[in-house]
């Protein structure tokens, strides 16, 4: 009977525990959700201080440049903080080199025939992207650079080292739903889906592509997962800059 009760016991324990990280997980992706406003709103702020005006006067990169590098050194800082109180890493070394460039290799020569073969369509239907701005050096050279070296490096550390590692320490463990994919990865990308939304709480408002909305919980998905991996976060920025390159590129080319 003793032995009966002290099973019991420790499974309601054990189930008291998972009922803790179940609600700090919770908790967390609140928070990180939280965080990810306030990044935006900082970095629109101190963009909106540049007279980028003189550089840039059809608005098409440098305030969007200032924006994401803003929002990057303060999650960078963010980070380091974070890892050296928390004893934690956020995987910003080279990690398994072999697997990630194998991954980053296939992942970009499958996105360049998506790219074209999308463009095709679009030109077949009458829908190729049309920009507010001419397409002259200055702003293709600018919404290029804008693209490959700030998009991946700023917006995978705020939507994949950083929400990913946090959920592992609050889950207490990675939980895997399916394959490679992990619960973790899930939650981000769900960030970063709703990260493509326009909304406001008042008024109330609520905008959404909701391709753009699927298209960047799937990219969201696959780079967390290559993040996971490949225990390094530069895999996925390349990936990330490099659609994003791929797509926009083949744009211009097909307007050219």
């Amino acid at each position: 009977m003793e032995a009966y009760a002290s099973k019991n016991g420790d499974a309601g324990i054990a189930k008291k525990l998972e009922h803790n990280k179940a609600l700090l997980g919770k908790s967390v992706f609140f928070l990180l959700f939280l965080v990810q406003i306030i990044l935006g709103k900082v970095g629109s702020f101190f963009a909106d201080m540049v007279p980028y005006q003189i550089i840039d006067p059809y608005d098409c990169f440098v305030r969007n440049s200032v924006h994401h590098a803003v929002a990057l050194v303060i999650a960078i800082m963010v980070i380091i903080v974070l890892s050296r109180l928390m004893k934690i890493d956020f995987y910003f070394g080279s990690g398994y080199i072999n697997k990630g460039v194998r991954y980053l290799a296939l992942f970009t020569a499958v996105f360049a025939v998506i790219s074209v073969v999308v463009h095709v369509l679009m030109l077949a239907f009458g829908q190729l992207p049309t920009y507010d701005y001419p397409l002259d050096a200055r702003n293709i050279l600018g919404t290029l650079g804008f693209n490959l070296f700030l998009t991946g490096p700023a917006e995978e550390i705020i939507y994949r080292a950083l929400p990913i590692t946090l959920l592992i320490c609050a889950f207490g463990k990675s939980i895997t739903i399916k394959g490679n994919t992990t619960l973790e990865v899930i939650l981000a990308s769900l960030l970063f889906a709703f990260a493509h939304t326009k909304w406001s709480l008042n008024p109330f408002v609520f905008e959404a592509n909701w391709f753009q909305v699927l298209y960047a919980f799937v990219l969201g998905s696959i780079q967390g997962i290559v993040y996971q991996r490949t225990k390094s976060i530069l895999y996925p920025m390349l990936m990330h800059s490099f659609s994003n390159v791929l797509m926009v590129g083949t744009g211009y080319l097909f307007l050219a």
